[in-house]
């Protein structure tokens, strides 16, 4: 088969490079962007006067039918004609027969590959960006059920201080927000419209760029043609606000192992979400979180993976940008299914509270508030934070929790202990207590949750 490149060619393509470089295995994706950016194109052709439109109108409906036929997964792609750019144009002139020919007037393939991931990217973002926020949501529904449930706070994965539950979970809802921020934004960035640059310098046929770009719906028209078939930033970025998103989902999913193991016992996830051993019958094992926590690492490497191929690339297209796809597509697979796992997972936890209480009733965490305490009572923070000290040692040498201590106890560390003491070391209490803007106090996580229902528009 010839190729429609082929005219300056004395020998058939070596089937091994033809395999090795062909792309359409992948960027057959691009499918129905590369339709919507021909008929763009052919339209602006037409409004120009560059072809007749009587042919712009045969070029379309044609592109149409290719269009039907991709919804109805009834095409095949051929390896031979390379892309997913040159299998839509061999189909049209076996539909249309040769005025086909006449779509690419104008442009090149540079452009037009640009074209396609533009506008698949501004899509895909979009609906992570609907994903997103209903993980948003999932979190709210438990935030709002515990509100007033506490569970240890950690730092170095060491108890620290008792906390909201649904603090700790909103703490995830602000990062997702921060995620969310970051897609937004990177939507300016993606939404540039490279169309008509052409393979480098432009055209010599009197096209209107902008034209065309306000038919795909595009703010911006690149005003330099180099930078507009070799700029891959737009992807870029979105893999950089991908990997940042799936750090976080990797964090929460790291939380909740941990909280379903035998040794926490904080949360356990719904049978839909887990899988069982092929040896020990007794196993329920949180897989969902794992995979998770798992494939973020391949995220990562899709965004090292462009940025290395990118390092060194002279302006303007070279072959080596091929290879930006592929990642791109991974990515967003990635993202979409773990974001529609994550959320039911989330609204389906069992929440063990009273497991949650009695964690923080065995603890040294309420110590902050008894140097608290004595610092209200006049002792230097730096003194009473040794007081403490020496109370908790005191305590863990007679196998004692705070509040096992009697008043006693703690007058023989000091005499500014009144009995008001036991009511502030109560873990309530201490949670309670921490009343300032964007603590876990109860009131405070209430106004929280108003902000974060408004930020979501509920």
């Amino acid at each position: 088969m010839s190729k429609l490149w082929g005219g300056r060619f004395t020998k058939e393509t070596n089937q091994l490079v033809e395999e090795f470089t062909a792309s359409i295995q992948f960027d057959q994706k691009l499918a129905l962007e590369d339709i919507k950016g021909s008929i763009a194109h052919v339209e602006m052709l037409a409004s120009c006067g560059i072809i007749p439109t009587e042919d712009a109108k045969q070029i379309k409906a044609g592109l149409k039918k290719i269009q039907e036929k991709v919804l109805n997964n009834e095409v095949t792609f051929s390896v031979e004609d390379e892309d997913i750019h040159m299998n839509i144009e061999r189909m049209l002139i076996e539909e249309i027969g040769p005025v086909g020919g006449k779509l690419h007037t104008g442009r090149s393939r540079n452009d037009q590959v640009a074209t396609d991931m533009h506008l698949y990217l501004r899509y895909q973002t979009i609906e992570i960006i609907k994903l997103l926020e209903k993980v948003q949501e999932a979190i709210l529904i438990q935030a709002n059920e515990h509100i007033e449930t506490i569970l240890p706070g950690y730092t170095h994965l060491q108890r620290a201080q008792p906390i909201s539950f649904a603090h700790h979970l909103l703490a995830y809802f602000w990062m997702f927000e921060r995620d969310k921020e970051r897609l937004e934004d990177s939507l300016k960035r993606v939404n540039w419209s490279p169309l008509g640059a052409g393979a480098l310098a432009g055209t010599t046929f009197p096209i209107d760029r902008h034209q065309s770009a306000k038919r795909l719906k595009f703010d911006m028209v690149y005003p330099n043609s180099l930078d507009a078939v070799s700029d891959r930033d737009f992807i870029l970025e979105f893999l950089s606000a991908a990997s940042i998103l799936m750090m976080h989902i990797s964090r929460l999913s790291e939380e909740f192992v941990l909280w379903m193991s035998q040794e926490f016992q904080f949360i356990e996830l719904d049978d839909s979400f887990c899988t069982g051993s092929s040896i020990m019958p007794q196993k329920k094992n949180p897989d969902v979180p794992e995979l998770l926590r798992g494939k973020t690492g391949r995220v990562y490497g899709n965004l090292f993976s462009l940025l290395t191929t990118l390092k060194g690339l002279p302006l303007a297209y070279n072959k080596d940008l091929q290879e930006d796809k592929e990642g791109m597509f991974d990515t967003v697979e990635t993202l979409i299914d773990s974001l529609q796992l994550l959320a039911p997972m989330i609204q389906t936890m069992t929440v063990k509270t009273e497991n949650m209480l009695q964690a923080v009733s065995q603890d040294y965490s309420n110590a902050t508030d008894l140097a608290d305490y004595l610092a209200n009572k006049g002792v230097p923070f730096r003194k009473a934070h040794e007081i403490i000290g020496q109370i908790v040692l005191y305590a863990i040498q007679n196998n004692k929790y705070l509040l096992d201590l009697s008043l006693d106890e703690y007058k023989k560390f000091s005499h500014s202990f009144e009995e008001d003491i036991f009511t502030v070391l109560q873990p309530k209490h201490v949670v309670a207590a921490r009343n300032s803007y964007g603590g876990t106090g109860f009131e405070q996580v209430k106004v929280q949750l108003k902000l974060a229902e408004e930020k979501l528009g509920i």
